[in-house]
């Protein structure tokens, strides 16, 4: 019988496979990075408990592009600074992805907020342009030029936090107790400039950065930089908790309740 491609995997089969991401190259990406310093306030209202402001109310976006050998990638985040107990980090809001695949491990493994968008990550000359888009709205924007290089950073540990949870199958609430993630990053960098430029917010129903105001910037940098993660879970948090911010995951929160029309299956 000819192979059925739904099949069991062999053992043999699944150990190639994890052989094979055990040997992936470093990959390199060029991006843009903008920190700003947003409104208190603001940045308290989109944190689920138990993640906690830290001292400064920053927001960052990071755009991208990731020189995936035949598959050029474009990754973008927008994240709010937050601490976990005593651990300081990132918890991004939206993160756009020009490709499905990108989003599939993200979301399933780490419980990142991935979505499909529009990644532009664009160098002529000195004049740099970056963007994220969703919807036909570029709803973040860095416009700018490079003003000089800086010093290279030595290589760091970055944490970001995501809430890992599945919406429940009788309609509210979630199948189990969500799980806060600590995904660690380790960042090397081989090249970065400062960009003296701005940032645009433009209104977007769909992903209301907009609402996280420049109140003064920060930083605008142009780099290379190759990253390595790994996720933990950092603890059960709760569901009556957690409920009031799933809307962020989804364009519309209902479209968790879509399921196929009545005897369709």
């Amino acid at each position: 019988m000819a192979r059925v491609r739904y099949g069991a995997r062999t053992d043999a089969e699944a150990a190639a496979a994890r052989a094979r991401s055990a040997r992936l190259p470093e990959i390199w990406s060029t991006g843009v990075v903008a920190v700003w310093e947003t409104d208190p306030d603001v940045v308290a209202a989109v944190l689920p408990p138990p993640l906690k402001p830290t001292a400064r109310p920053l927001v960052r976006a990071n755009i991208s592009r990731v020189d995936l050998p035949g598959y050029p990638l474009g990754a973008g985040s927008v994240a709010v600074a937050a601490a976990h107990g005593d651990r300081e980090g990132w918890y991004p809001l939206v993160m756009p992805m020009t490709h499905e695949r990108a989003l599939t491990g993200g979301r399933e493994v780490f419980g990142e907020p991935k979505k499909l968008g529009e990644v532009t990550v664009e160098r002529d000359g000195l004049v740099v342009r970056a963007a994220l888009a969703r919807h036909g709205i570029a709803f973040v924007e860095v416009r700018g030029a490079v003003s000089g290089p800086l010093p290279l950073p030595e290589p760091v540990e970055k944490t970001d936090f995501y809430f890992k949870f599945l919406p429940g199958v009788e309609g509210s609430g979630f199948d189990a107790d969500p799980v806060l993630v600590h995904c660690v990053r380790n960042e090397k960098v081989r090249k970065l400039e400062r960009v003296t430029g701005d940032v645009v917010l433009r209104e977007s129903m769909y992903d209301p950065v907009a609402d996280l105001p420049v109140r003064r910037l920060v930083e605008i940098t142009i780099g290379e930089k190759t990253t390595d993660q790994k996720g933990t879970v950092a603890e059960r948090v709760s569901a009556r908790a957690l409920l009031p911010y799933v809307h962020q995951r989804y364009d519309d929160p209902q479209q968790i309740l879509d399921g196929p029309p009545e005897g369709s299956v």
